[in-house]
This record gives structure tokens, sequence and C-alpha cells, in this order.
């Protein structure tokens, strides 16, 4: 586990073998961080709130990274429909633009 420092210190649980949190503008590495700190866009339309862990976010034990549950399951839905659910998901969730969170983590002690 592995807690988060903004200007006022918040813990939040990390699995534990979730990749580090890369540098803002890295690719992403499925780290977790954001999506457990806050939702995006997306994530507090499903959420229903705009802080805490996005319920959206999914832990794939096989690649030990999280996933946008919004872009993993999109295949479900009938295909035109998954098409731009996957496509709109994406642009949601900043995919492709790198990290774009400036949360420092620490190791749990």
């Amino acid at each position: 586990m592995a807690h988060t420092q903004t200007s006022t210190e918040r813990i939040i649980p990390i699995h534990a073998q979730a990749p580090p949190k890369p540098a803002p503008g890295a690719p992403c590495n499925g780290c977790g961080v954001c999506c457990l700190f806050e939702p995006c866009p997306l994530g507090v339309l499903a959420s229903r709130k705009r802080s805490g862990a996005c319920h959206l976010l999914q832990w794939d034990a096989a690649h030990q990274r999280y996933h946008c549950g919004a872009v993993a399951h999109a295949a479900t839905l009938p295909w035109p429909v998954a098409a731009l659910w996957r496509r709109l998901a994406l642009r949601w969730i900043a995919a492709g633009a790198g990290c774009d969170s400036t949360l420092e983590t620490f190791p749990s002690p």
C-alpha cells in the first residue's frame, strides 16, 4: 500500500503489485493512482462522486495493472454502440496523452 500527498495528506489503497506511478508526461503504466484518488469526468458520471476511488477502476491480476472498466467492457455492448463508447471512453480518460497526475506517492512505512 502507498499513500498520496497533496496539500493535505491522504492515504489511498493501492494494490501491492501495481507498478509505481510514472512521472507526469510519461506513458500510463496502469498504476491506478489518479483513478484511486479521484474519478475522471467519465468516472464522475459512473461513480456519482467527485472524490475517492472511481467505481470503474478494475485490477487486472494477469497483467498486474489497473484498467478502466468503461474501456475494458465496451466490447460487451452491441457493435455500433461499442465502437462509439470505447472511442468516447478513451478520450474522456485521456488515453495516450501520458500521465497527467502530479500527485506524489510514497511507500507505506
